[in-house]
């Protein structure tokens, strides 16, 4: 069976459509108030034919001034805060060669890395998004060769394993994350 199409309708809806005088069936929401963070504003229900009257009659930008409704179209988010300043990028080193990395962020990273030498970038690119995030999951770096990672692997079950702590089973989807990152990094290339 495939997927129903979400057309608005809310579910187990009951009572009838809120508009005065009509007796349909209200399955829709308009809203009242504005929601915010939290949640949908407060909302009443009504018929399709009355909500879709609703939605027609909707103007987002009723009571901005020309400004407010400018600011609000524009493709450029004003978060009042500036841009960072790129000028350290001027400083006459050109950065590592992008032929030296399998992915190009991979050499953007390593411009940017805080200290971290092209070496290590070019170590970080041997793994995949996906295999560099196995080794997040173990806590290990880019460095750590097949015999760490199994270390790591093994000191990591043995400490979130429910056997080990008297059947506390609260730390399940740590070890599962740590099962994961395992058949990721057992498989991986950089390891062949």
């Amino acid at each position: 069976m495939g997927r129903k199409a979400y057309d608005g309708r809310v579910e187990n809806a009951e009572g009838q459509c809120a508009a005065p005088g009509c007796a349909e069936p209200g399955q829709y929401r308009a809203p009242v108030t504005p929601g915010d963070f939290d949640g949908p504003g407060a909302y009443r229900l009504m018929c399709l034919d009355h909500i879709r009257e609703h939605n027609a009659r909707y103007d987002f930008f009723a009571g901005m001034s020309a400004e407010e409704i400018l600011a609000a179209q524009s493709p450029i988010p004003e978060h009042g805060r500036r841009a960072r300043d790129f000028s350290f990028m001027r400083s006459g080193d050109p950065g590592p060669a992008w032929a030296d990395f399998n992915d190009p962020l991979d050499a953007i990273a390593a411009r940017f890395k805080g200290g971290a030498s092209v070496e290590w970038a070019r170590a970080a690119s041997r793994f995949s998004g996906r295999e560099q995030h196995a080794l997040d999951t173990l806590g290990l770096d880019a460095q750590a060769d097949l015999h760490t990672v199994r270390r790591r692997y093994s000191a990591l079950v043995r400490q979130y394993h429910p056997d080990r702590n008297g059947g506390d089973r609260s730390h399940e989807a740590r070890l599962t994350r740590v099962i994961e990152a395992w058949q990721v990094l057992r498989k991986a290339s950089a390891f062949a």
